[in-house]
């Protein structure tokens, strides 16, 4: 029975409902949503489980959640949609835009290092905590002051919860608005897509409680002190059970707190699948799309320590970190933690986009629950 699963979806994705069912009937789902929208036109658009972890609030129609890293494609359009306007180049200085991030010797760092993980900023010097997180002014002051932790555009060293501060304040530099307001204004109202980074207090009542992990991909305690990826994961520390708090939801971090369900972020990155227009509504145009797709990075990340390649704002494929994407033309994508993940596949007018709110075990950038679901909807576009 697949009852547990409501919405639509064409029969050929009759598959990927009863695995959606299946899992939350297992327990390895509390709630979630999947979207397909082809063309753009939605042709799966599934929800079902549990909004909280005790099983007790349905996830409907409406329901929306924090999703984590997935957020940085938003961050990432935001800041695009300035370079096909013209207000902002990828190949710029940071400090074109914003002065003070010239600091000990970040002088050279290019926006397209801030936006594809290859800065050597990729989190604060500790002591730093969620909660100064945010403090824009404080947090951002403290970016630009900073030396690199790597020799900038060498390598990718994944800029976990600090990426949208860093391209934020370029957003805000350059727009005169801050990242959620930009976003509000300039993708989602237009767009008619409920995302929002950060969550309105009166939407408060209809945000799923993340569900925490059991058990983390790494064993901080393993790290290399100083290490880029031991002063990544403790600058600051991750903590899932902060997602759950009011402080989180009114900040601004365009890198881990957007609140969207899957519907939502399909209708916002399928301005990429779609050529740069959805419904009407311009916000990309084919050559900045392009850019995208210029490679930046190709190998052990510095943070993750897994094989990444990043193109500008987005993970390009990798077989060797997610075999659930194909090799089939030109493909962007990037997850969330604890295993959300959004994939635009252009050359296809295809995007793919999975939100849930139980966290699963040792993610790094996509799980297994994730895969198995893009999985079965690549064999039923096939």
């Amino acid at each position: 029975m697949t009852d547990t699963v409501h919405g639509t979806a064409d029969a050929r994705f009759d598959k990927v409902r009863s695995l959606l069912a299946d899992n939350i009937r297992s327990g390895a789902e509390v709630g979630a949503s999947i979207a397909v929208d082809l063309h753009g036109e939605m042709v799966a658009d599934l929800w079902g489980g549990y909004a909280d972890a005790a099983r007790t609030k349905p996830w409907s129609a409406d329901t929306i959640v924090n999703i984590w890293s997935s957020t940085k494609t938003v961050t990432s359009l935001a800041a695009l949609m300035l370079v096909d306007r013209g207000d902002l180049d990828v190949f710029e200085p940071v400090a074109t835009y914003w002065p003070e991030f010239a600091a000990n010797g970040k002088e050279a760092v290019e926006v397209r290092h801030i936006m594809s993980h290859t800065s050597g900023v990729s989190g604060w010097d500790t002591p730093f905590s969620i909660e100064d997180m945010f403090d824009w002014e404080k947090s951002t002051s403290r970016l630009a002051a900073q030396a690199p932790w790597w020799e900038p555009g060498t390598a990718s060293g994944y800029h976990a919860s600090n990426m949208g501060h860093l391209v934020g304040e370029v957003v805000r530099r350059v727009s005169g608005k801050t990242l959620k307001e930009f976003v509000r204004t300039e993708i989602a109202e237009p767009l008619g897509a409920d995302f929002q980074i950060g969550a309105l207090p009166s939407d408060d009542h209809r945000v799923a409680e993340i569900v925490p992990f059991k058990r983390r991909a790494f064993d901080l305690s393993t790290l290399v002190p100083d290490s880029p990826m031991w002063k990544t994961m403790f600058g600051p520390e991750g903590d899932p059970n902060s997602a759950n708090a009011e402080a989180w939801r009114r900040a601004d971090l365009g890198a881990v707190n957007g609140h969207a369900n899957a519907r939502s972020m399909a209708r916002v990155l399928s301005t990429i699948s779609l050529g740069g227009t959805v419904d009407g509504v311009r916000l990309l145009g084919p050559e900045t799309i392009d850019l995208i797709f210029q490679e930046q990075a190709n190998g052990i990340d510095l943070v993750l320590g897994v094989p990444l390649r990043w193109g500008i704002g987005y993970g390009l494929p990798q077989p060797e970190t997610v075999s659930s994407i194909p090799d089939d033309g030109r493909i962007c994508f990037w997850g969330g933690w604890g295993g959300s993940m959004i994939i635009m596949h252009p050359d296809r007018g295809l995007t793919i986009s999975y939100m849930m709110n139980k966290m699963s075990d040792g993610v790094i950038i996509s799980s297994d629950i994730a895969d198995t679901y893009i999985t079965a909807i690549y064999e039923a576009l096939a």
